[in-house]
């Protein structure tokens, strides 16, 4: 199990932490999704073998969000 970080602009709101909680938390292979809105970020638990960081970084922009590198 892989703890990743990930940083993401255009998260404002409870909708936005609700949105992406769901679609990460989704993904085969993740056991845990933590939205933080004040520091723009998006810790995620994961087997990296079943849900690498490209995929989870994939389903964070197809909710319309920005992924910053």
């Amino acid at each position: 199990m892989s703890k990743t970080i990930i940083k993401v602009e255009g998260m404002s709101c409870e909708h936005c932490v609700k949105a992406i909680t769901n679609a990460v938390g989704a993904v085969d292979g993740v056991s845990n999704v933590s939205v933080d809105l004040g520091a723009k970020t998006v810790a995620v638990d994961h087997d990296p073998e079943k849900a690498p960081v490209e995929k989870i970084k994939f389903e964070i922009e197809d909710q319309g969000y920005d992924v910053v590198e």
